[in-house]
């Protein structure tokens, strides 16, 4: 590495200037795919239609949070509604509806996001400086309370911009959020004034206006960030210390950290952020501290579904192998952060393992905080309840609404990616785009049944004959749930794909989880995927306790529920056959159209006379995990027992 002085109008600093990237993999930006699908376009579309439009009517109108600017542009202190991160939620709010508009233009939702903007910028303090808790009640104890989410709220406010720019081309927000970072460079890594972060976002965002902009300082500013903890720098908290260390992965430096530990939103924040500096830095130290933490997440701290952070305590992480169902808390925001940190992995690595986490992160614990109506949702994801778990329309903190939607909305990024030899295809999402590969354009199409049918249909159509790679992610899940031992089949097998182009077969060889065509392509050239889906039982690692004597289901990258809604009622009164025979129907008219699976069990119900009862063999229905809750409280289970254990008489 070489050192550069650059100049700007705030400062004069020293910049490091990297060598080229280690990153294996370049996704494609949202902004680039145009989503056609079965299955994502009517979430999409629910999520344009109804929650953004419940986050635009609880963050104005029902909350504060849009009052708190108006009254901070006036630079005078004054009333304050709500809470000292609610910042944080105007700007997710504004990201999501940036994805949408690019997916559904609307012009009064775009109206109404200048307006808000417009809002933010008036609210601005001249040194560049943003947040409306301090501006309003106390300005001069800014930056002082490590835990307060200054930083947390300023990323979030990177993100949007970036986002709304890159949508529609509007650069307003975008300038406010370039001002604040650079005001926090000015007052913390320019002075060398230590600051941890306490709750991380800010170190993801500053890489992502790095990338943005081009400018290495807001590189030096992530990293710098990364670089504080674990150094004895932490000040303020409502743990003891050593907890406290723990809580904000704050007790070793981030190179020597091994395992995961604390909140769980936090630590996945944290991990992406450390994934972007280390695809630009070639840090071999964050690589070694990323691989061991990934295998203590995945291996040993990871549910069925893709969630994590089992505790309600610290909305985090316990013990190894410590992962309640009824009691999980699961947050739906740690999922989502659960897809950051996978894509990055896999960006860095081009290994199909990350892109597997990912897709069952996104399709199970993350899609559960989402109703299908759009409106309601869960902040905690358990994977068993006896009724007493219900979605809600808001939250006090409201993170997870917003979250979901920017998620959803933008899924488009983690479809496709390009490398100097090819295109990769990492979900099977119905969509367009089109990219340049050496020089040539080359159109991509893709259909599939997925995640109902494994038939997947691609039309790749160059504009001229060109020669490359393609890579076509073949799911884990083909063979092994997640990698590692923490669940298995119960059933070994090896599962294979079929591919063909133009309807004959095609050689290809597997690389890291894809499966790799070289071939010149020609325009028409049509490819054809067909990944075998099936229903499956899942055991879990003897030291989970929790699961023993359990199995869960799973069809593709679905996981499964019993819920008492198709089930007489109950859900906790059936015992799991030794090798159920499974019948898996599509119900297009059910739960917005979903596989059920439907089997016959031991169910056990309440004699007429209330003081005997019986065992018959009925069918049982099980639905995917994340449309359970949709028709009201319901009781539920996603491990079901193979043997009665206990009988009880509640008093």
């Amino acid at each position: 590495m070489i050192r550069l002085l650059i100049c700007t109008a705030l400062s004069c600093a020293a910049t490091t200037i990297y060598s080229q990237s280690i990153q294996q993999l370049h996704p494609v930006p949202f902004s680039d795919v145009t989503i056609e699908d079965a299955f994502w376009s009517p979430r999409q579309a629910t999520v344009a239609n109804v929650t953004i439009k419940a986050c635009i009517d609880y963050t104005e109108n029902k909350t504060g949070r849009i009052r708190n600017f108006e009254r901070a542009a006036t630079h005078k202190s004054g009333k304050f509604e709500g809470t000292y991160f609610d910042d944080s939620d105007v700007y997710k709010a504004l990201e999501a509806i940036a994805y949408s508009l690019r997916n559904r233009p609307d012009a009064a939702v775009e109206a109404k996001a200048d307006e808000w903007i417009a809002k933010i910028e008036a609210a601005q303090l001249p040194d560049g400086y943003l947040n409306t808790y301090y501006i309003l009640t106390a300005l001069d104890k800014r930056w002082t309370d490590m835990d307060r989410h200054e930083d947390y709220c300023a990323g979030h406010l990177i993100e949007a911009g970036i986002a709304y720019y890159k949508t529609t081309g509007k650069r307003k927000l975008l300038d406010v959020s370039i001002r604040f970072a650079d005001h926090i460079d000015s007052i913390f890594r320019m002075a060398n004034r230590p600051w941890v972060p306490g709750h991380q976002e800010i170190e993801l965002a500053l890489m992502k206006l790095y990338h943005h902009t081009g400018i290495n300082r807001y590189l030096d500013l992530s990293k710098w960030f990364l670089e504080q903890r674990g150094r004895g720098h932490w000040q303020g908290s409502m743990w003891d210390e050593e907890t406290a260390h723990l809580y904000y992965q704050d007790a070793v430096p981030v190179k020597h950290q091994r395992e995961i530990t604390g909140h769980a939103v936090r630590a996945m924040y944290l991990y992406t952020s450390m994934a972007d500096v280390a695809a630009v830095t070639n840090d071999a130290g964050y690589m070694e501290a990323m691989n061991a933490i990934w295998e203590d997440v995945v291996h040993r701290n990871m549910y069925i579904t893709g969630a994590i952070g089992a505790t309600q305590h610290t909305e985090g992480f316990g013990d190894d192998y410590d992962l309640p169902n009824k009691d999980a808390y699961g947050e739906t925001c740690a999922s989502v952060g659960m897809v950051f940190w996978n894509q990055r992995m896999n960006m860095l690595t081009g290994d199909a393992k990350y892109a597997d986490v990912l897709e069952r992160s996104l399709y199970n614990g993350a899609l559960d905080g989402l109703s299908l109506s759009g409106d309601r949702f869960f902040y905690v994801n358990p994977l068993a309840s006896t009724g007493n778990h219900n979605r809600s329309e808001w939250f006090g903190t409201a993170c997870c609404p917003s979250n979901i939607s920017r998620l959803v909305a933008s899924v488009g990024d983690y479809i496709y990616s390009t490398s100097a030899d090819g295109i990769w295809v990492n979900l099977y999402v119905g969509s367009k785009t089109t990219q340049k590969i050496a020089g040539t354009k080359v159109n991509l199409q893709l259909e599939t049944g997925y995640p109902w049918k494994g038939n997947t249909q691609l039309m790749v159509t160059p504009e001229r004959k060109k020669a490359f790679s393609l890579r076509l992610r073949v799911p884990g899940w083909l063979n092994q749930p997640v990698p590692g031992t923490l669940y298995q089949y119960a059933e070994n097998s090896k599962t294979a794909p079929r591919i063909e182009v133009n309807g004959k077969p095609v050689e290809y060889t597997m690389e890291n989880g894809y499966a790799v065509i070289n071939r010149t392509w020609t325009k028409g050239d049509k490819l054809s995927l067909q990944l075998p889906m099936e229903a499956k039982l899942v055991v879990s690692h003897p030291e989970l306790k929790q699961n023993n004597n359990r199995m869960a289901i799973q069809y593709g990258p679905l996981v499964y529920c019993v819920e008492s809604k198709d089930n007489n009622n109950a859900a906790w009164n059936l015992v799991l056959p030794e090798k159920p025979a499974f019948n898996v129907v599509y119900r297009p008219d059910f739960l917005g159209g979903i596989n059920v699976i439907n089997f016959t069990a031991p169910v056990t119900s309440i004699g007429a006379d209330r003081k005997t009862v019986q065992t018959t063999t009925q069918t049982v229905t099980a639905i995917p995990y994340f449309s359970w809750n949709n028709r009201g409280a319901a009781s539920m289970q996603v491990w079901l027992p193979l043997y009665v254990e206990e009988v009880r008489f509640n008093y």
